[in-house]
């Protein structure tokens, strides 16, 4: 295989593509890639499965496709892939029980507001949009069965979760070890280059690897994406842990949800979301501990992150609206944060345990009274019940907390 000299634009790139990044292997076969593209002038082949088994994105699915934009900004090809063949198998990533695989409908559905939302952050007119049904459907039982000759179950066992099931007494089911195939198919269908996906996608990723090279290919690179913690800082971002942002979500609530994350976390999502330089960055770093409020550094992440999904107006009224709740006295810079074990709560509950009342009457009363307040929502239900998130939560004019639940 021919050599290509690492020029100092092919390293620029590397750096373009390592920055945030948790693994990239195999790093020296990858700095060839790039060599040879620029060489050739024949972009790279950069791809990006997606299943639609929920139809919104959140902030922590962007992570990887702000990396996809990075690259796509360098000139190489990216293939936005949407697993509609492989969301009726259902991923095991992760998992400790089998997940349910969707019905058609719901796919088709969940697949065109995906696609919708993830233009928000890659470039729609450089995009090449793909269905894996495309390949998929057509190999049918026999050529599904020759596919899975390739690959041993010795090989599916060292995967963590699937070992962890066996191990445990949990069922697996066959159809399960058919989801890293039909995934590393993919990648022998697309001839990728470089495959991304979270840092719970590795084991997929170097299947298609090694399909690959089962193939005849040329193997494709694997560059995974560390999973963005939620609002709470402890849990990945997820809907259903309530600790999300979601990227439709109205300005006023995207923005009250960014400054509600702590200090430290903040960083950590300027590195993943950000498209500042990572010097811009650094000095902002330098500038908060020698003393500069972090909520300027709060504000100006809130404002990039609104700017990008809804537009600079929006950003700069969500801002506005943010600080006239807290020149009103609304809401206090500073509060008290609990923790409470046992979610899902009950809301009388909540407010007791957090201190927020003196006993149960007290609670329902001010609830009847319409003191009590979640998020800057009027609560209106004495049986709500929260699940596992961080809530601001208001009693009366004066008494506040930062309440995070957590499950059992």
């Amino acid at each position: 295989m021919q050599k290509y000299a690492i020029t100092q634009d092919t390293e620029a790139q590397l750096r373009v593509a390592l920055r945030g990044c948790d693994e990239l292997l195999v790093q020296a076969e990858f700095a060839q890639k790039l060599a040879r593209s620029q060489a050739t002038g024949i972009p790279l082949r950069i791809k990006l499965g997606l299943d639609p088994t929920a139809p919104d994105i959140h902030l922590g699915h962007t992570v990887v496709l702000n990396k996809m934009r990075q690259l796509q900004d360098l000139g190489h090809t990216v293939i936005f892939l949407i697993g509609d063949f492989t969301s009726m198998i259902g991923d095991p990533s992760g998992r400790n029980t089998t997940r349910p695989p969707l019905t058609r409908e719901q796919i088709a559905e969940n697949a065109q507001t995906y696609y919708a939302q993830a233009s928000l952050v890659l470039d729609p007119t450089k995009t090449e949009v793909r269905y894996n049904s495309e390949w998929c459907d057509p190999l049918g039982a026999r050529g599904i069965i020759q596919l899975a000759s390739r690959y041993t179950v010795a090989r599916m066992m060292e995967r963590d979760d699937f070992t962890k099931r066996f191990k445990g007494g949990v069922p697996i089911s066959v159809h399960e070890f058919l989801y890293p195939l039909m995934q590393g198919y993919d990648s022998v269908a697309l001839k990728s280059d470089l495959e991304l996906g979270g840092t719970d996608q590795k084991f997929n990723l170097l299947v298609g690897r090694e399909l690959q090279k089962e193939y005849g290919q040329e193997p494709q690179c694997i560059l995974t994406m560390p999973l963005l913690e939620g609002t709470d800082g402890i849990e990945k971002m997820s809907k259903s842990k309530n600790n999300y942002i979601g990227i439709g979500e109205v300005p006023d609530s995207m923005f009250g949800k960014l400054m509600s994350i702590s200090d430290t976390l903040m960083w950590r999502y300027f590195e993943l979301l950000s498209f500042d330089s990572l010097e811009d960055i650094a000095k902002l770093r330098a500038e908060t501990e020698a003393g500069r409020n972090p909520r300027d550094a709060k504000v100006q992440l809130a404002q990039e992150i609104i700017t990008r999904f809804h537009s600079k107006q929006a950003a700069q009224e969500a801002l506005a609206n943010f600080e006239a709740r807290f020149r009103d006295g609304a809401i206090p810079e500073n509060m008290p944060e609990v923790t409470l074990p046992g979610a899902p709560l009950g809301v009388m509950k909540v407010l007791r345990e957090a201190g927020l009342v003196a006993s149960g009457a007290e609670a329902q009363r001010n609830i009847e009274q319409g003191g009590v307040k979640i998020d800057s929502v009027k609560v209106e239900d004495k049986g709500l019940t929260l699940s596992a998130g961080t809530y601001v939560i208001q009693v009366g004019k004066r008494k506040f907390a930062r309440v995070t639940l957590v499950g059992v």
